[in-house]
């Protein structure tokens, strides 16, 4: 149920937010964070995990992960498959654990389900430009599989997710020859929340200055840029969640890139618009009892990207 173990002033605000969501994105954002971290850290308290914090998988201050592990072991002592995420932040701010609790919410769910979670913090514009923030996820997943065995992941089994500016640096790992490298095969799975997916420096993007910290100056160069033009290059299994209230032409990005892999493959990959939830509250919400997209991810997962279902037998042994 949409907004579950929220009270109905609390909906209301998210609700109220939604409405005006692009006229001030930083007064809406606070709003969202300050309705769901009692709730988050309710979460935390009931049912702790083992956190290891701030490994490093490269030699900037700024490469460093977060892996969460849960009590719950798999049958036969089989490795745990791995989910790694990569956050949002308009590609100048933002951070994997702000407080502790936003966004490492996001694994922390997943870890309770019986996966290995994986929270990559990377380098930021304008010092570090496109395509540095692909080449940061493809260090990462380095990491992910030299290391992650060591905590009960599986690395050879990864669902990588990226959420605003971090799904346009999962994309350009995954699809854009300019990283410089082909992705690990070790990735079965890409999802992508209210992802940056193109490039733009249209006069009502509320984040048209921070695209070009990024991308740059030139926006000829953009198309090539954008991860919409790759869509559909590679044989990957792909999922798309937008909000109702998105950051503006997020949502309609997210649909240029489902319709162009379809036309590219014959097939639309997954697609989903997540009614009232807005472009943070579609990641603040996961730890809380609103499961629907968590759900939805798990399904994925096993049934195109191959996963097996110990993250459903462990739920079943809380």
């Amino acid at each position: 149920m949409r907004f579950a173990g929220l009270t109905a002033k609390d909906q209301g605000r998210l609700d109220g937010v939604g409405a005006v969501w692009n006229d001030d994105l930083a007064a809406s954002r606070k709003v969202v964070l300050d309705v769901y971290r009692p709730h988050v850290e309710m979460s935390v308290a009931r049912q702790p995990l083992t956190e290891h914090r701030d490994i490093p998988y490269g030699q900037d201050a700024a490469q460093r992960l977060d892996v969460f592990e849960s009590a719950y072991a798999c049958a036969g002592g089989r490795a745990r498959n791995v989910v790694a995420f990569v956050h949002g932040g308009a590609f100048t701010r933002g951070s994997k654990s702000a407080d502790g609790l936003i966004y490492d919410n996001v694994l922390r769910w997943f870890a309770r389900q019986g996966f290995v979670g994986v929270n990559i913090e990377y380098r930021l514009a304008p010092g570090a430009q496109y395509p540095e923030g692909a080449r940061d996820v493809a260090a990462a997943i380095d990491w992910i599989t030299g290391r992650i065995g060591d905590y009960g992941g599986d690395p050879q089994s990864i669902l990588l997710i990226g959420h605003s500016a971090g799904g346009c640096h999962v994309a350009g790992y995954l699809y854009d020859p300019a990283t410089g490298r082909l992705p690990s095969p070790a990735v079965k799975g890409a999802v992508f929340i209210s992802a940056r997916l193109r490039a733009d420096q249209l006069p009502d993007n509320p984040n048209a200055a921070n695209v070009r910290h990024y991308f740059g100056d030139d926006p000829a160069t953009y198309e090539a840029r954008s991860p919409v033009t790759h869509a559909g290059t590679r044989d990957l299994p792909v999922l798309v969640a937008v909000a109702e209230h998105e950051n503006r032409y997020i949502d309609a990005y997210g649909a240029e890139f489902v319709q162009r892999h379809a036309l590219r493959k014959g097939k639309s990959p997954r697609f989903l618009q997540l009614n009232r939830h807005n472009h943070t509250s579609i990641v603040a919400h996961f730890d809380t009892p609103e499961e629907e997209l968590g759900r939805e991810i798990i399904r994925f997962a096993q049934q195109e990207c191959g996963f097996f279902s110990c993250g459903l037998t462990c739920q079943n042994r809380k």
